[in-house]
């Protein structure tokens, strides 16, 4: 029986919004994961430092095997260690990039095989609630910021927790999660008598929000820094910022 996506939170297997999601998704190779843009992500299945189509290929083939069938992360990295070290993409090796500049680089490992499984998995599921909510804004139109509350996450998410906005609200266009590398937050939306019946009230991006352009990475072949937008939510109260590159919604 197929495993449950290890997302934290959900346990079950993947909504057909989010299947959809992942299988629209095209290939896009880029050397350093901050040469692509944050539209670009949302539409492509990309990997740093994967230059060879036939690799991505391979790991974009199984990442969407993982969200059709709910794969555990650990059956996803023992399927493709063998396949990726037959291919020869593997450890740490010279590899010349597609501008003909030879860099050591660490290419597949089980730590590198998990953050695409989680990063991929997470977007996919999110994107696909981002959609299921949407379908239902007429009578669920308050979307309540959920963070997992454990040691492992960030303070800026855990301030966040609990935090309601209209579905509408310029908030969710740069802070619907996931909100950066192994962010764990989800959605859950409210209907009018639920948020009344838990006594919540309604809060607001409009004033809040400020963006900015931040130092992304230093192309180690031509010195140039690339930097990317990130957008801050402060109230007062609370302040959070995504990571840099993850100020987007991925639906």
């Amino acid at each position: 029986m197929a495993q449950g996506i290890d997302l934290g939170y959900a346990a079950t297997l993947p909504s057909k919004e989010a299947v959809a999601y992942f299988r629209a998704k095209g290939a896009h190779i880029s050397w350093n994961w901050f040469e692509t843009d944050a539209d670009v992500h949302a539409r492509s299945f990309t990997a740093a430092k994967v230059a060879r189509l036939d690799v991505l290929t391979t790991l974009q083939a199984e990442v969407q095997r993982a969200v059709d069938e709910g794969i555990s992360q650990k059956a996803f990295i023992r399927t493709l260690t063998p396949r990726l070290q037959k291919l020869g993409w593997w450890g740490k090796q010279i590899v010349v990039d597609s501008a003909g500049n030879a860099e050591e680089v660490q290419l597949g490992s089980p730590r590198r095989l998990a953050l695409i499984y989680n990063v991929n998995t997470r977007v996919a599921y999110n994107a696909g609630r981002y959609t299921q909510m949407m379908n239902n804004t007429d009578t669920h139109p308050f979307w309540q910021y959920v963070a997992v509350m454990d040691s492992r996450t960030r303070p800026a998410h855990s301030a966040l927790n609990g935090q309601v906005f209209r579905y509408d609200d310029p908030f969710w266009n740069t802070h619907y999660p996931p909100n950066g590398w192994n962010c764990r937050c989800r959605v859950r939306p409210l209907s009018q008598t639920r948020l009344d019946a838990m006594g919540l009230s309604v809060s607001s991006g409009q004033d809040h929000l400020s963006t900015r352009n931040v130092e992304a990475g230093v192309d180690k072949q031509t010195g140039e820094v690339r930097e990317m937008p990130v957008t801050t939510y402060s109230d007062g109260t609370r302040t959070m910022t995504p990571d840099v590159g993850w100020s987007y919604n991925p639906g």
